[in-house]
């Protein structure tokens, strides 16, 4: 099998590794390779070959060498990788937002596409936005011309399955479900010292819900560790230093360098308003991490309550209560660890989320 991934609109090889998650997107790929699957990456970088061509060994990449306007480029993707695409058996996008370029170029080269999305985008776009938004009306008719002529649909929750199935003619029969994956070998356990009392890990933007995590910690006088980068940043840490809050904030951090940060926590805090599938939630899990989530979608449907972790309410006394229970209780907290760590080796291991995904692509190409 030949598989070529396209990548999100305006999305590079340096896009990812500059967030931390390159390592983690490439990692299913490699997996495929191990099985004799040849691999391709459409990206819509400048320099992503000469820059990545050794670190991805055995990946094929075709960027945009000749520094094309991005709309231009994107339009002529199909003849300016002709070579490549002509040899490629199946067609796959990684997210919603630029899969009508895969599918142009599918359908240009007749080789059957899938149409993965993570999470609904349009449904992102009405929280951001508002329901009736010039902005959700346009991501609603884009996600209706994709999935009513892809030949395949992928999603990450019965949900989101659901969704697809009732808004979309002739969607039924064509939507599976295949979650997020996460490496279990790599987010695993270690007997390291707990010096960090409460970890977040993700993007610093309202969705997070992180104003009102700072607002549930004030006064607990916890060790805090928020990863990641984004528009709050500065609000945030203002917002930290009047509330007196014990808060380190590293940035970004590499995907194989979160485990440690996972391993030196007492408890991990997903916030939020709205998920897809996250993955830094069922990462936490799979390092046998306690997790504390906001009952909200995309969040419930991974934990259950008091087994795999604890749902709380997403105000300020919901988190609150939540940390407060769990960082006085050693015995909950082992106890959530244990069934969290074998859920996600059960649901979410890397070498099953392979299987499941090959199986699809070998349907769709017969």
């Amino acid at each position: 099998m030949h598989l070529t991934l396209f990548f999100t609109n305006n999305t590079s090889l340096k896009t990812w590794d500059s967030v931390g998650m390159l390592d983690r997107e490439v990692a299913l790929y490699r997996k495929y390779m191990e099985k004799g699957v040849k691999v391709s990456f459409v990206t819509y970088g400048h320099k992503d070959r000469m820059l990545y061509t050794r670190r991805l060994d055995g990946i094929e990449i075709l960027c945009n060498e000749r520094r094309l306007p991005n709309s231009l480029y994107t339009k002529l993707i199909p003849l300016l990788h002709a070579s490549a695409l002509r040899k490629t058996d199946i067609i796959k996008s990684n997210q919603t937002p630029g899969a009508l370029t895969a599918l142009a170029a599918a359908r240009f080269h007749k080789k059957p596409m899938l149409a993965r999305c993570g999470y609904m985008h349009s449904e992102f776009i009405e929280r951001e936005r508002g329901e009736h938004s010039k902005q959700a009306i346009e991501a609603l008719n884009y996600e209706s011309k994709l999935f009513s002529a892809a030949d395949g649909i992928e999603v990450t929750t019965p949900m989101m399955q659901e969704s697809i199935e009732k808004r979309i003619s002739g969607t039924n029969g064509k939507v599976t479900v295949i979650p997020n994956y996460v490496n279990t070998e790599l987010f695993a356990p270690s007997s390291s010292v707990k010096d960090i009392d409460i970890l977040f890990i993700g993007r610093l933007n309202p969705q997070k819900n992180l104003q009102t995590l700072l607002k549930a910690l004030q006064g607990l006088k916890l060790k805090i560790a928020i990863i990641g980068k984004g528009p709050l940043e500065d609000e945030l840490k203002s917002q930290a230093q009047e509330l007196e809050l014990d808060i380190e904030w590293p940035g970004n951090i590499p995907n194989p360098d979160l485990p440690n940060w996972l391993n030196r926590s007492k408890i991990f805090v997903l916030p939020s308003h709205y998920e897809g599938h996250p993955k830094t939630l069922i990462e936490a899990m799979a390092t046998g991490l306690p997790v504390i989530g906001g009952d909200a979608p995309g969040i419930r449907e991974i934990i259950s309550h008091l087994k795999t972790g604890w749902l709380c309410p997403t105000d300020t006394g919901g988190i609150s209560e939540a940390v407060e229970e769990l960082m006085a209780s050693e015995a909950l907290r082992q106890h959530l660890s244990n069934n969290a760590r074998g859920f996600a080796i059960d649901k979410y291991s890397l070498g099953t989320i392979a299987e499941q995904e090959l199986n699809l692509l070998d349907k769709l190409m017969r």
